[in-house]
Formats: C-alpha cells, sequence, structure tokens
C-alpha cells in the first residue's frame, strides 16, 4: 500500500507518526523531528475520508468500527511499516499516534507484535477485545488519556493498557483531567518515553 506522506530522511532508528481524524501528514511530524533527532521520520496520511476528514479506517458511528476496513486498513499499514523500515534499513522503529491514529498504531502492534519497539498511543479506543499477541513481550508502551474524555471512555483505556500488560509489554499509562485534547504533560510524558529509547 502506497499512502500519502511527508518523510525526513535519517539513519538507525525510524518514527512513524498517525495523525488523528481531520488531521494530516505534519500534525506530528514536526514534533518527531525534534523527539528523534536524526532519524528517520514518516508520517503517513490516512486514506479514508469521512465528510472530508481523513482517517485511517472507516466507522459506522461515534465509536462503532467498520472492522472489515479495519481490517484491510491495519494489513495494509502493517504493509507500509514495514516497507519503510527496510527502506531505511532501521535498527529500531518508533511510532506515535493521536486518536484514530492510536488506533491504527494499536491495531498494527495486535496484528504484528514485532514491527514496533516502542509505541505512543494518545487518546485511543479500541472497543473491541484483541486476539492474544505474545510477541508484544518486552515491547515499549506508553497510552495517554483524558479522565473525563467524551469519545475515548476511561474503562476503555484502562481495558487496553491491561490487554498490553497481559501481553508481557512494558506500560506506562498517563491521565490528565481533561478530556480528548492533547496537553502539555503528555507531550513531555511522550519526550521522556522517547528519549529513554535504546539502539
Amino acid at each position: 500500500m502506497s499512502y500519502i506522506a511527508r518523510r525526513t530522511e535519517g539513519e538507525g532508528r525510524l518514527a512513524l507518526t498517525f495523525h488523528g481524524t481531520g488531521g494530516n501528514e505534519d500534525q506530528f511530524h514536526a514534533l518527531a523531528e525534534e523527539m528523534f533527532p536524526g532519524a528517520a521520520v514518516v508520517s503517513p496520511r490516512g486514506d479514508v475520508s469521512e465528510l472530508g476528514a481523513a482517517r485511517y479506517f472507516r466507522r459506522t458511528g461515534e465509536g462503532v468500527y467498520d472492522m472489515d476496513d479495519l481490517k484491510r486498513a491495519t494489513g495494509e499499514m502493517a504493509g507500509f511499516v514495514k516497507a519503510e523500515t527496510a527502506r531505511v534499513g532501521a535498527e529500531s522503529v518508533a511510532g506515535l499516534g493521536y486518536s484514530n491514529g492510536a488506533n491504527i498504531l494499536a491495531a498494527v502492534s495486535f496484528a504484528q507484535p514485532d514491527a514496533f519497539d516502542r509505541i505512543a498511543l494518545l487518546h485511543p479506543l479500541i472497543p473491541f477485545d484483541p486476539a492474544p499477541a505474545p510477541g508484544l513481550a518486552g515491547r515499549k508502551v506508553l497510552i495517554t488519556a483524558g479522565r473525563y474524555d467524551p469519545i475515548c471512555p476511561p474503562d476503555q483505556t484502562d481495558r487496553l493498557a491491561g490487554y498490553y500488560t497481559d501481553q508481557g509489554a512494558d506500560v506506562s499509562l498517563i491521565w490528565h483531567n481533561g478530556g480528548h485534547e492533547i496537553r502539555r504533560d503528555e507531550v513531555e510524558a511522550m519526550a521522556a518515553f522517547f528519549a529513554a529509547e535504546t539502539v
């Protein structure tokens, strides 16, 4: 699968960013460049349009996913990540995604646990039970969320964190007392999370 994507060339490390609904390849690209100096940064744009807003997979309502399209999108994105990893010759791969971008990033991690060494999921919503993925053992996962997020209920966030923990991943869960917006403390937590990456 070929996505419209913004790329910054680099060596050794690869960071991929995934925007939220209505965002694009520019939403987190510059931030990733700052967090991964010298690394390759790739930011694909979602290939699905929802009333003109870019997304990575279709949904039939708020929090109601088109599971067939999610399966399609997961396979295509996993292939894209694999191709970019090979193109860069990356020794380590990190991903960060927000909202719909966090959801496709999580879905790829379920399907291809070795695709990423370290992922940051900002306000993810996974309203289904992923299949066991023992290959996630040892992977680093950061989840950030708002206690009063109207889109991503806290209990769903806790379930997702529990899933990754059950697979043996090293999970950090950071909350703020707001909603679906990204706050400064989340960005700071993400910067510290990625700064701890060892190559």
